[in-house]
């Protein structure tokens, strides 16, 4: 990989991150429950995918503390968004899952979502959309290093 510092390379690092910045920005006004901070529709993102998860494993996939992590979770249940579970193994932990309620959130957010991009897409040309679908799976990959 050639050094991304200086000249065309450093600029277009920083198009990307000036862009995907923004963009993110906008999406997350695409929001469904607007009594949710962005954090916890991220937990709730994350439960979605891995189907349960400790409050320690949590607040790893999310980079917070664990003390945050047990707020977080606290403030879910309350809202009736996630279920605590006595742990299968270790009866001194507990397993955090999302309820349906969340699950038809998420869902609700994900269309919000997609309907908000797809009306943004309908503005490029063939050509620049054929260089977004095939830049998706290289964003999804950079998403998850």
């Amino acid at each position: 990989m050639s050094d991304l510092t200086h000249g065309d390379d450093a600029a277009a690092v920083n198009s990307l991150r000036s862009a995907v910045m923004r963009l993110s920005r906008r999406l997350k006004h695409q929001r469904v429950d607007e009594s949710l901070s962005p954090t916890e529709m991220s937990v709730l993102g994350t439960l979605s995918l891995c189907g349960k998860a400790t409050p320690g494993e949590l607040a790893r996939k999310e980079h917070v503390q664990p003390p945050s992590m047990t707020r977080i979770v606290a403030l879910l249940e309350s809202k009736g968004l996630v279920r605590l579970e006595p742990h299968p193994e270790d009866r001194r932990q507990k397993v955090v899952t999302q309820t349906e309620q969340a699950e038809a959130m998420l869902e609700e957010s994900r269309r919000k979502r997609n309907a908000f991009l797809a009306t943004l897409v309908e503005g490029l040309d063939e050509d620049e959309w054929a260089k977004l679908r095939a830049a998706a799976p290289v964003l999804e990959k950079l998403a998850h290093l």
